[in-house]
């Protein structure tokens, strides 16, 4: 039986809790999930795609249904790339589905066998956002609770050196 394998883009820079709940329920409704970290050239990340993408394997760490890569270019072309044909995507608020809602249409224009999967971040993450999250540990803030483990730590070291 072939497997449903639906991609998960983003710049995940860095992945907070919020990313990781859209992740795991994703992981409800398919076989594997790929967290597919974008190169965005009009975007700096304060982490570089390669460091990113080690702090999702290890905040993913021991689960086979998750694959950590990266793509640059077309989303839909990665996507055929990895015979996938399902994007998943999170949702905080109307702001958000207004520029996913135009991303989708024009991925789906593109290739018509591609779907979006759009799902609600839930209650208790809707607030977060990696932006906001580098805002707080930049000025020294508690981001436990809102990340995982290995990024706070992170978060801390790119900061603070220690």
């Amino acid at each position: 039986m072939k497997q449903r394998i639906a991609v998960y883009p983003g710049s995940f820079d860095p992945i907070t809790y919020g990313h990781m709940d859209i992740l795991f329920r994703s992981l409800e409704l398919f076989d594997k999930v790929i967290m597919a970290v974008a190169y965005n050239i009009e975007k700096k990340g304060l982490f570089t795609v390669e460091e990113r993408k080690d702090i999702i394997r290890e905040a993913v760490k021991g689960n086979e249904h998750v694959i950590v890569d990266s793509f640059e270019g077309l989303l839909v072309d990665y996507v055929k790339k990895v015979n996938s044909r399902f994007v998943v995507r999170g949702l905080r608020a109307m702001s958000d589905f207004e520029y996913e809602f135009q991303m989708a249409s024009m991925n789906r224009n593109l290739n018509k066998d591609m779907d979006t999967i759009f799902m609600m971040t839930s209650k208790d993450y809707f607030f977060i956002s990696s932006r906001t999250i580098k805002e707080v540990a930049s000025f020294g803030g508690n981001v436990d609770g809102l990340v995982p483990p290995v990024v706070a730590k992170c978060l801390k070291e790119k900061f603070f050196n220690t």
